[in-house]
């Protein structure tokens, strides 16, 4: 396992910068090991529904974390907002960066994974497999 720390600037879609990271750094498997940080806009998809719900506040990032694979990730985050309330679900393109989020990724380099329909759930599910050392 590699550690890969990284900071996004004001302005920055979260999921997007995860995501176009892990493949710049041409890596087959990561986990969002935890974040921190603020935004200005979450865009959080509760338990059982469909589309996500769109946060418009100062919001501090409490939790992050998840799966990143080159075709796509999935993360969940919990945001409080001015008043102390507290919503997570699964994060949806546009998380807008406020100040800063802070993360520690995790690359795992002996793996690969993919993001794949399965028969089982219906939904597109985490695929691992083993990747060949030097591969």
């Amino acid at each position: 396992m590699q550690a890969h720390p990284l900071r996004l600037v004001p302005g920055q879609d979260l999921r997007d910068t995860l995501e176009n990271t892990v493949r710049q750094l041409g890596a087959t498997a990561a986990f969002v090991v935890q974040g921190i940080g603020s935004l200005s806009v979450a865009q959080l998809r509760f338990a059982g529904i469909d589309q996500p719900n769109e946060l418009r506040a100062d919001l501090e990032i409490l939790t992050l974390a998840g799966s990143v694979a080159p075709d796509g990730a999935h993360l969940h985050m919990s945001v409080s907002d001015a008043e102390g309330r507290v919503f997570g679900g699964h994060v949806a393109r546009g998380c807008i960066v406020r100040t800063t989020v802070e993360i520690l990724l995790a690359l795992l380099p002996d793996h690969a994974f993919s993001r794949e329909t399965d028969p089982q759930t219906g939904f597109m599910e985490l695929f691992i497999r083993d990747r060949p050392r030097g591969g």
